[in-house]
């Protein structure tokens, strides 16, 4: 009796269900079947009610049985039973644990380099090289002559031996400026200005500079981060705003309500009686904006008032 427990739903061959019916031996050996599957089982009561027979092959039916363990809902036991030509026994073949339509299944396998995904390479792991990734091409090869040799790598820096290639950096920008430090964030939208006219902006150089550049500023959350030109944050270097003299309100007069000062009926009439005009009666009224004109003293006129 060989024991399996299948991953994935098996299909059987062909249905029968007339000359299923005529092989009365297999078609009535279900508790022969059951014990088997309690045998393989962990405990007796994990097999559950008989679902029904499935006709295999000449002389070969399944029974399936409910699986009632906890963690394998749909899941169902099969034993497959057989017998010889012309025999009136039957005998267990194989025991298997299979899901239903309705079972959990784990996910499909997938092979490491569809399944790994950006930030998963911690410290210390190590990420195979791809010799057809696409977003590589060969860099520098070199060519025996020192002169072109020496000029290539050491001035042109093209001594890589593989660099990106215009796909790989397509993906890149791409990657980038629909990231988290282009223009589509919340912070950039809000912000005042774009980095593209921020003093802490390094720009990048080659075709990405176009584009990209490097924040430079230990306040703004993007420092040290590739930022797109047209990405903002709330600190700009171009913030300037004019200086007030502070952001607190100026608190409100106390009022003394408990005290009361009682001023007599004389004071209060005073008070209230219309004040009495600064200028005599007769005198000139000068008017505003006329010249003054002072006084003159003539001989012979002392103690005199001027005319």
């Amino acid at each position: 009796m060989v024991t399996t427990i299948a991953p994935a739903t098996r299909t059987p061959t062909r249905r029968v269900a007339a000359r299923s019916s005529r092989d009365a031996v297999l078609n009535g050996a279900a508790e022969l079947a059951r014990a088997a599957a309690q045998e393989v089982a962990e405990r007796p009561d994990d097999v559950g009610e008989h679902l029904g027979t499935l006709f295999e092959d000449e002389r070969v039916v399944s029974h399936r049985f409910a699986a009632t363990m906890r963690g394998y809902r749909g899941w169902h036991w099969t034993v497959t039973v057989t017998r010889v030509p012309r025999g009136r026994t039957a005998t267990i073949s194989e025991v298997e644990l299979l899901p239903g339509d309705e079972a959990i299944l784990a996910p499909a396998w997938l092979p490491w380099s569809e399944r790994l995904r950006p930030g998963d390479v911690g410290p210390g792991d190590v990420l195979p090289f791809r010799a057809d990734d696409p977003r590589l091409e060969p860099g520098y090869t070199a060519t025996g002559d020192p002169e072109v040799d020496e000029v290539a790598i050491d001035e042109l820096a093209l001594a890589r031996t593989r660099v990106l290639s215009p796909q790989g950096r397509t993906e890149a920008a791409e990657r980038w400026y629909r990231g988290t430090r282009g223009p589509t964030t919340a912070g950039a939208v809000a912000a005042a200005a774009e980095c593209m006219s921020c003093a802490f902006l390094i720009p990048l150089s080659g075709s990405m500079g176009q584009i990209f550049g490097v924040c430079a500023n230990e306040w703004s959350p993007d420092d040290g981060k590739v930022v797109s030109l047209d990405h903002g944050c709330g600190a700009h270097s171009e913030t300037d705003v004019e200086e007030h003299p502070t952001d607190w309100p100026a608190p409100a007069p106390l009022i003394d309500e408990h005290e009361v000062e009682i001023a007599p009926a004389q004071a209060m009439a005073a008070l209230a009686e219309p004040a009495a005009p600064l200028v005599e009666p007769g005198a000139p009224v000068v008017e505003p904006g006329a010249p003054v004109v002072e006084p003159v003293e003539t001989p012979g006129s002392e103690g005199e008032s001027p005319a």
